[in-house]
């Protein structure tokens, strides 16, 4: 389904970008059709990459210069974007590592006692490197505050108020790309930062696009090529492994304390859970069934868990999102660094300006 920008303004204002030449000519037609003088507003749907700027109350080139500037500094949507696919991302390592713009922890550090100190696992460092130079969060928000609309920070703000690194999914062997896809979208809708993939070969996932909406671009996402490694890293940062199973053995996700640190393991759509997952996870838990059929799709089981996650998490601790303020200010420096293609250059030029100011003078 194509995606539309909705635009309600009233007919003078559209009569402003008449002679623009920021929009088609067939719209253009459209506007020399309205009425004169207008009655009544007017709602219009155009396509999503259709950017109207109007105002009644500034000449029509000046709305123009400030639609410019606007689509210069700011990366309004997801979707507007063009961010890396998950498609993409899954069979290129390397992007994925780049996606991520603060420094993070080696996890030969996480802990020497399998990670049963560390309350909670936080990924990044206080640090982002600018070639010779490091920002730290305080400075990379100041050298990109100019540039991020208010309406922007303001999302930013409420999103890392939201999230957390005490629940992270993990999806071991999904064929379906859609299937990642909508896990994914999943993950960031519902507060969880982490997202860990294994074994996924993206040669044989069907290709459809837009189903993440662009919810990559915002996740920490980690690619394993083994169970046994991702559990042994995952176990060392803190993390208790629930893997989904039909079993005798597994505990209703209803009887299960959700604050404490925990990965949750979805696995293949035909072959669920591997018999390496199972044996090494610490518990096994299960969605209660009360239909004809004994399980639901994978992206929806996946959903259906990290709800549950969510609301037992509040009920229990008052809130879901549990970083505390340093954790949240360099977060919003992550996001602030990933939110348009420009953000580096500039936080690199402000890189620059400080060690020049910082240079004793002879």
């Amino acid at each position: 389904m194509s995606k539309s920008l909705l635009v309600r303004t009233s007919l003078s204002s559209l009569r402003l970008l008449r002679n623009s030449s920021s929009i088609s000519s067939s719209f253009s037609s459209l506007l020399s059709l309205l009425p004169n003088p207008p009655h009544q507003g007017l709602r219009i749907v155009l396509p999503y990459n259709y950017k109207i700027v109007a105002s009644t109350s500034r000449p029509c080139s000046h709305v123009a210069a400030a639609s410019c500037s606007s689509s210069e500094s700011e990366s309004e949507s997801e979707i507007n974007d063009d961010p890396s696919k998950v498609e993409h991302l899954l069979s290129n390592p390397d992007d994925v590592a780049r996606l991520m713009k603060m420094e993070r922890r080696c996890d030969q550090n996480a802990n020497a006692d399998g990670g049963r100190s560390r309350s909670r696992w936080f990924p990044y460092l206080d640090e982002f490197r600018c070639g010779a130079q490091c920002l730290n969060s305080a400075e990379v928000l100041e050298a990109l505050s100019p540039h991020i609309l208010d309406m922007r920070k303001d999302k930013f703000r409420n999103v890392v108020t939201n999230r957390t690194y005490s629940l992270c999914l993990v999806v071991e062997g999904l064929c379906d790309f859609g299937n990642v896809s909508a896990t994914f979208r999943s993950a960031d809708a519902l507060g969880f930062q982490s997202v860990h993939v294994v074994s996924c070969d993206s040669k044989r996932y069907k290709d459809n696009r837009h189903v993440s909406m662009g919810a990559e671009k915002w996740l920490d996402i980690e690619l394993w090529s083994s169970i046994h490694e991702c559990f042994k890293v995952l176990k060392s940062r803190g993390y208790r492994i629930a893997t989904t199973h039909v079993g005798m053995d597994a505990v209703s996700i209803y009887d299960m304390d959700w604050s404490h640190p925990t990965a949750i393991v979805v696995g293949n759509e035909n072959r669920g859970i591997s018999d390496e997952a199972l044996e090494l996870s610490d518990l096994h838990c299960s969605i209660p069934m009360k239909g004809m059929v004994d399980s639901f799709n994978v992206s929806v089981a996946a959903g259906i868990l990290m709800h549950h996650a969510v609301c037992d998490r509040t009920s229990r601790l008052g809130c879901h999102g549990d970083l505390t303020s340093k954790e949240s200010q360099i977060l919003l420096a992550e996001f602030s660094l990933r939110h348009s293609k420009s953000a580096l250059s500039i936080a690199r030029e402000y890189a620059k300006r400080k060690a020049v100011m910082c240079t004793p003078k002879l």
